[in-house]
């Protein structure tokens, strides 16, 4: 094992800090326990002058934070200032044993820090502690909900007198730090601004929006995999996204989806959760070995991860639990999964259409095209990826297989159950701001322009629904204006007049929506 952090540095892990500082918290005791596992993406420390600057990877606090190199002084900094890191808890515990942590409870028996470190051993490592009870003493929560996103209602445990508002459970919890940018983000109560963007338009023109956006949202799923469904795969896999939130998470559910997005011909894909290992990257042309960017759970752990993922949707949903930290959580903690062979990224999609849906954060009938707006930031979307998948790739140990594929060596299960998916959270909200405040309307100003040009033309000449789209599509892809051969061919019959006129109808109507 290491020391404690006594110096002030630059560098902690190859991690940059803004100023020297001394490591402290889930920091200190990474570097003390010598802890192997992902760096945490945002750490805490110590810095030497009395007005630091903090950044978005380190907190920095002032010389009179500084807290006491034990054990029990770390790990009370940590809760107090970091929040709960189920990934460093979890390989701390398995370091140190139950007999210090029974030590750290003893020492302080009815203190909140210690009934919450108390509670976290037992429901992280599964094995009781022979404590006595703590006597009358209010029960705290676990999570303190001014650091990170937490369920608004608990349960109180006994045991320990704490209120358990964790969003997961063992099985699977993510966690979500609170930011500034999440907390502007979620203020602007987007699924309010959603309703009464609808609640102003004409019944059927929100249902023709609607059927638009969620085939749009459908065709972008795939485009992101690089793909060009057909017509009936891409209106399928909408009718999937449709029904998104109407049935319980199940993995026999998420089978289903995996089908669906497969289609007919599965003659060299398997069906079904995968019996090897799994990654994501490609091979060496000259060895086949492989490159990974990314190393998916072991497959004797998926059935555990996915049953702790349906049991987060619905601990979640009954908790209270923000609705878009939650999409963020299940979905992207399903891709790091990977359970699947093919079709993990559209389920992954999907599972944020799911957790919208079943909080009823969207309207109803409504689907928020995210997958177009992730489409229109592909770079962001890969990068938010990587800011789990990079730090996760050098903690697993694997071999190649004799087919090119990966086996991991070491046990992994925590790195897929416990992570910190506050940049996915901050992605996420950012699409969903995106397709509210952008989208919609877009679509709902170019109905009732559509409308608004289709009537006038009739008043003008009498013309078939069909002939009416073409046109309106004809005058967009020439900037309003008939071209030569719109003129003289598809559209010969009109006057001379009735062209102009039709040319200053589409400009009345479509001009501010262009």
């Amino acid at each position: 094992m290491g020391e404690w952090p006594s110096q002030a540095v630059m560098d902690f892990r190859g991690r940059r800090l803004p100023e020297p500082a001394i490591p402290q918290g889930y920091a200190a005791l990474i570097a003390r326990y010598d802890l192997s596992l992902p760096m945490p993406p945002h750490l805490a420390a110590i810095a030497e002058r009395h007005h630091p600057a903090s950044t978005d990877d380190w907190t920095l606090l002032t010389p009179r934070h500084f807290a006491e190199a034990t054990l029990a002084g770390q790990l009370v900094f940590a809760l107090k200032w970091e929040g709960v890191d189920l990934s460093v808890l979890a390989r701390l515990f398995a370091t140190i044993g139950a007999q210090t942590i029974s030590d750290f409870i003893l020492a302080t028996p009815t203190g909140a820090f210690a009934r919450r470190i108390w509670f976290l051993y037992e429901w992280i490592t599964g094995e009781a502690l022979d404590l006595p009870d703590p006597g009358k003493v209010k029960a705290v929560p676990i999570i303190d909900d001014k650091l990170q996103f937490a369920l608004a209602k608990g349960r109180v445990s006994s045991r320990h007198k704490v209120i358990d508002n964790l969003p997961g459970t063992p099985a699977f919890c993510p966690m979500v730090r609170r930011t500034n940018a999440l907390e502007t983000v979620a203020a602007k109560q987007l699924d309010q601004l959603a309703r009464a963007e609808i609640g102003r338009v004409r019944g059927d023109v929100i249902a023709r929006a609607a059927a638009f956006l969620l085939l749009n949202d459908s065709k972008s799923s795939f485009a992101i995999e690089g793909e060009r469904p057909s017509g009936t795969r891409a209106a399928r896999w909408g009718q999937a996204i449709a029904q998104a939130g109407t049935h319980p998470l199940t993995i026999a559910e998420f089978e289903r989806l995996q089908r669906v997005v497969i289609g007919e011909d599965t003659r060299f894909v398997r069906l079904g959760l995968r019996t090897e290992g799994g990654f994501v990257g490609v091979h060496d042309r000259e060895t086949g070995e492989p490159l990974p960017d990314h190393i998916s759970a072991r497959h004797e752990d998926i059935e555990s991860l996915l049953t702790g993922l349906v049991a987060y949707a619905e601990r979640t949903l009954d908790g209270g639990l923000d609705a878009v930290v939650t999409a963020a959580a299940m979905a992207f903690g399903f891709v790091y999964i990977h359970p699947f062979v093919d079709g993990n990224g559209r389920i992954h999609r999907w599972l944020i259409h799911h957790a919208l849906a079943s909080a009823h954060y969207n309207p109803t009938g409504l689907v928020f095209p995210i997958s177009a707006a992730i489409l229109r930031q592909l770079e962001g979307y890969r990068s938010v990826l990587e800011t789990y998948s990079r730090p996760l790739l050098p903690e697993i140990e694997w071999q190649r297989t004799k087919e090119g594929n990966v086996e991991v060596l070491n046990q992994t299960i925590d790195f897929y159950r416990y992570f910190d998916a506050t940049a996915h959270a901050e992605f996420l909200y950012a699409c969903v701001e995106q397709t509210i405040v952008e989208d919609l309307p877009r679509e709902v100003r170019f109905l009732e322009a559509f409308d608004q040009f289709s009537d006038a033309v009739q008043e003008i000449v009498d013309m078939p629904a069909a002939r009416i789209e073409l046109l309106q599509k004809f005058l967009e892809q020439n900037a309003g204006r008939f071209s030569q051969r719109a003129r003289t061919r598809e559209f010969g019959a009109l006057t001379d007049e009735e062209s102009s006129q039709i040319e200053q109808l589409y400009a009345d109507a479509f001009g501010e929506v262009e």
